[in-house]
């Protein structure tokens, strides 16, 4: 009779938790996480690199890399913990990206005149052609996360996060 009673449970647990399910195709309640600005930035974030790692594919270059070209680009002769700070990369996973560059010819590091100590970052003729292309590649990205926000929000997005980011670092 036991055996009986626990078969009989089970379809009625199963019938009781399917009449509480959300009826199929109706939006999923989010509960606390509707009010949690980290859960959508989260979710934000997740698209913006898979579709920027999509943009930069055929280039074969990951988004860590493009962003220490782009800082290196924009400051030539740079410190590599600079440009670790810059970046907001570790210092040792930040050498294997310039291994990495410097590997593919892109970058030369050369001693500091100040510091020898420490190594000056500066583009090759090569990684200015490579920068160039990627460049684009970047930008195709950009514009479509225009298409998909509108240009109006993304203007306002980007300078709502260049401010929350410069607040960021002045508390480091």
């Amino acid at each position: 009779m036991a055996r009986a009673t626990k078969l009989a449970t089970k379809p009625a647990l199963a019938t009781f938790a399917s009449d509480l399910a959300a009826p199929r195709g109706q939006e999923l309640a989010l509960g606390e996480l509707d009010e949690h600005v980290g859960y959508f930035a989260r979710r934000f974030q997740v698209w913006i690199f898979q579709d920027l790692l999509k943009a930069l594919a055929s280039a074969d270059i990951r988004i860590s890399h493009y962003s220490v070209l782009v800082i290196i680009k924009a400051n030539p002769g740079l410190a590599q913990s600079e440009i670790a700070d810059a970046v907001g990369i570790e210092p040792a996973r930040l050498v294997r990206i310039l291994d990495e560059l410097e590997r593919r010819g892109w970058i030369e590091r050369m001693r500091s005149a100040s510091d020898r100590r420490s190594h000056a970052l500066f583009l090759t003729t090569d990684g200015q052609k490579a920068f160039e292309r990627i460049k684009r590649l970047a930008r195709q990205h950009e514009d479509t996360v225009i298409a998909k926000v509108g240009a109006a929000k993304y203007k306002s997005l980007l300078k709502i996060l260049k401010e929350i980011g410069n607040g960021f670092k002045a508390d480091a």
